[in-house]
């Protein structure tokens, strides 16, 4: 009807809906996740989570443990899929049915580039892979993938990298060039372990994959991740501080960053295999955790979650209220706490934070 506006989520459910239909996303392929929808189409996460929702309700998704969600119905087992050659552009009116992408056209994530692929080179791979771990995350990435965004033979890449695990080591160290320093370095210890570590959170923000690069039992030699070190040994450079002394604060304050970034990456993979935002998952859990807090066996627990509820305290004061559990906010205070507790161990007894 003329003048009925249909809602976002609606629309990209529907363009979804017509890729699967006329084949070009088959059983068993990967659709795009609740994050690539947002960045594709520029809306909220909670508008991309019903998109996939609704694909579900109706039997046309599924979600795959450890893959993500995928079109519904009989597959052939074993092998990657190899990219999917372009289908000529549809109609103008049949592309109005949806809201146009952002990132131009997300249906074969990848366009060829002018010049084709006698320009490749380890850098374009290197962004490539770096865009697709961004919008899917790393158990998304793949050498076929890396070379169907750039629009080349699936094993052109190989003649610029020798495999995924040289392409991830190649991906942190580009994007840790986003760590930024002053020139002038603060004086005191503190203030500069301080600007590092919130360097360093700033990149897994932004790259939430960069936390699933490797255990912090074995280290990187990843140019620019040494610098990270250079800088908060510097820190603590002068000190009276022993070798070891030294190195375990450094990975101390790493594996902080590292511990709490790993929790970006695992709660987009959650929305995008559960269909539900941390919001409605957490409501799909209520019946459960009343239960707990009314059996009486955790009266501390209950104490604090009802304060919430009496109060109304919460994000946007809102009608129950409750706890929201702001990965920034946990960030700070478990960083402030940290280096409240180094004082004494860089300044001696009697120091204060």
């Amino acid at each position: 009807m003329a003048g009925t506006s249909v809602p976002p989520y609606l629309r990209i459910a529907a363009e979804l809906r017509r890729r699967i239909a006329d084949g070009e996303l088959a059983p068993g392929d990967r659709v795009p996740s609740t994050r690539r929808i947002a960045q594709d189409w520029d809306v909220a996460l909670a508008t991309a989570t019903k998109v996939l929702t609704t694909l579900r309700q109706e039997g046309l998704v599924r979600a795959r443990p450890r893959v993500g969600t995928v079109v519904a119905g009989p597959e052939r087992p074993g092998a990657e899929r190899p990219p999917r050659t372009p289908r000529p552009e549809r109609a103008p009116q049949a592309a109005a049915a949806a809201p146009a992408p952002k990132n131009a056209a997300p249906k074969n994530a990848a366009a060829a580039p002018p010049g084709g692929e006698h320009e490749l080179t380890r850098e374009r791979i290197v962004r490539a892979a770096v865009g697709i771990a961004d919008a899917e995350g790393l158990a998304s990435l793949s050498m076929r993938g890396v070379a169907g965004r750039l629009g080349v033979a699936a094993m052109s890449p190989y003649r610029y990298v020798n495999s995924k695990d040289d392409l991830v080591l190649l991906m942190a160290d580009a994007v840790l060039a986003e760590l930024s320093y002053p020139e002038d370095a603060p004086a005191g210890w503190r203030q500069r372990l301080e600007l590092g570590a919130r360097a360093l959170w700033a990149v897994h923000r932004r790259h939430p994959w960069l936390a699933h690069i490797g255990p912090l039992t074995r280290p990187l030699a990843v140019p620019r991740l040494i610098g990270y070190s250079e800088w908060m040994l510097g820190a603590l450079d002068g000190h009276g501080l022993s070798a070891t002394t030294m190195l375990d604060v450094n990975v101390l304050l790493y594996s902080y960053v590292q511990g709490t970034a790993v929790h970006l990456e695992r709660e987009a993979q959650a929305a995008s295999d559960s269909g539900l935002s941390g919001e409605e998952w957490m409501d799909s859990q209520a019946e459960a955790f009343d239960a707990l807090t009314a059996s009486g066996r955790y009266p501390v627990f209950a104490k604090v979650i009802g304060a919430f509820a009496d109060s109304g305290e919460g994000e946007g004061g809102g009608e129950s209220g409750g706890y929201d559990l702001r990965l920034d906010e946990v960030f700070e205070l478990g960083l402030t706490s940290m280096l409240d507790g180094l004082t004494t161990l860089i300044e001696g007894p009697g120091a204060r934070g």
